[in-house]
């Protein structure tokens, strides 16, 4: 639903910030590694890519200072077992580099030494994770447009009855690309969804 937010940063904590867009200010939940690129940025003007969640009792936003952290989030909460809240402590503990790299290295115990992460986790992120990390680097405008298509086909898929959590696993797990290599559209993943849902 949103892809970022770019305003004023009114306030900033170690877990949240608040940023002011248009007079609206948004409660932002972020990582300890997106607190300091806030701290060190110059102005106070700034730019979060944000992933939405939508609760019975709460909508919250989490933000990140990149897209390659977003996606790492993303991938991690596609995970059985990993939350909201463990996947921004992973991403609290651990730059995404080293995070990647302990994942395509199947460095059980590097991930495993996060606060929270139990053996069975650590091995469940490894496993599930080793072929899906390697893609993550920096601000790629066809990774901002990929997420822009899942983010809309997985409201999409939601509102038309089906499993929030299912549907995510399905989109962060698959490569949406034709057999030709070009990106699928939104309309292409979701029927593509459908089939396989």
């Amino acid at each position: 639903m949103y892809e970022y937010f770019d305003g004023k940063l009114t306030n900033l904590e170690p877990t949240q910030a608040v940023v002011d867009c248009g007079g609206v200010g948004y409660l932002i939940e972020i990582t300890l590694n997106t607190y300091e690129a806030l701290r060190r940025a110059e102005g106070d003007r700034v730019k979060l890519y944000v992933h939405h969640v939508v609760r019975e009792d709460a909508h919250q936003l989490f933000g990140f200072h990149d897209l390659a952290e977003r996606e790492m989030f993303r991938l991690l909460v596609a995970v059985n077992g990993v939350g909201n809240q463990t996947a921004r402590v992973m991403l609290s503990s651990l730059t995404v580099d080293q995070l990647r790299n302990a994942i395509a290295q199947q460095d059980v115990k590097a991930v495993q030494r996060v606060k929270g992460i139990g053996a069975k986790t650590a091995q469940r992120i490894v496993l599930e994770l080793a072929d899906k990390v390697g893609g993550i680097s920096g601000q790629r405008p066809a990774a901002s447009q990929q997420s822009a298509a899942r983010d809309e086909a997985l409201t999409a898929l939601t509102m038309l009855g089906f499993a929030k959590p299912a549907v995510e696993k399905l989109l962060l797990g698959t490569e949406w690309v034709h057999s030709d290599g070009s990106a699928m559209t939104v309309e292409d993943i979701i029927k593509e969804g459908l089939k396989r849902l």
